[in-house]
């Protein structure tokens, strides 16, 4: 089953040095229906003025994870690590027994845009610590390309039974992604246009996925994308904060 999510039915806010769409209920936001899926908790899309500045602020027992869109991404955190990811770079910071961040715009004249992503893990209490990669564009042309999942090795390893997906899909061009039993997950159309599932997508649209044994992608126009697989049904362990 594919439920469509339109841009404009996704909440907004703006506090005028960040806007942001929060596609699940998240701070002050609550919505009974938009809870997630599976372990995938908080999908947030966040655009930094030039030289804002998240302030440091903690948080317990998630998967957080940043994938940079636009301009010049820096981070810091209370485990001493800090740097700079640009468009295409991924990042997995697990805060595990607990850890302080902070998201800020690098660039002190240009907006910055990123996706944040929080997935519950499947262990309470693990060692916090930050794993990042820089993709190209290359990389996620015209296919579904996996950036994090389980196993590690050529991806960023997730402490839980999920993976992400990037893809930029030139027009016309067709991707499947097989679904196991018993899984679904959540697509967004960064930009573009997409027709999944016999139904079309514009810039901004997302899509609830579940009980779909194979997912059919195509663009209609060039489209950037990403997809995350999880399982639909899974024990939360441990305290998370939000």
């Amino acid at each position: 089953m594919l439920t469509v999510r339109r841009d404009q039915e996704i909440h907004r806010e703006d506090g005028g040095w960040f806007r942001a769409a929060w596609h699940f209920s998240f701070d002050h936001y609550r919505d009974r229906d938009q809870m997630g899926i599976g372990p995938l908790r908080v999908f947030n899309h966040d655009q930094l003025a030039p030289g804002a500045v998240w302030p440091m602020h903690p948080h317990t027992d998630v998967e957080g994870i940043t994938y940079v869109w636009k301009g010049t991404f820096r981070h810091a955190d209370s485990l001493g690590n800090d740097g700079i990811l640009h468009p295409g770079g991924i990042q997995l910071m697990t805060l595990g027994s607990g850890a302080e961040h902070s998201e800020q715009n690098g660039s002190q004249t240009e907006p910055m845009e990123f996706l944040q992503l929080w997935i519950l893990p499947d262990t309470p209490g693990l060692p916090p610590e930050v794993q990042q990669r820089q993709f190209t564009t290359d990389q996620r042309s015209d296919r579904l390309l996996k950036v994090i999942g389980p196993e590690g090795g050529e991806v960023i390893r997730v402490h839980q039974d999920a993976g992400v997906y990037l893809a930029a899909l030139a027009p016309g061009r067709e991707v499947t992604h097989g679904l196991g039993a018993g899984r679904g997950g959540y697509l967004y159309l960064i930009e573009g246009g997409l027709e999944v599932g016999g139904q079309a997508l514009r810039t901004g649209d997302a899509a609830k996925i579940s009980e779909e044994p194979s997912l059919r992608i195509r663009a209609s126009e060039f489209a950037e994308l990403i997809l995350v697989d999880v399982p639909l049904r899974f024990t939360p362990v441990g305290v998370w904060s939000r």
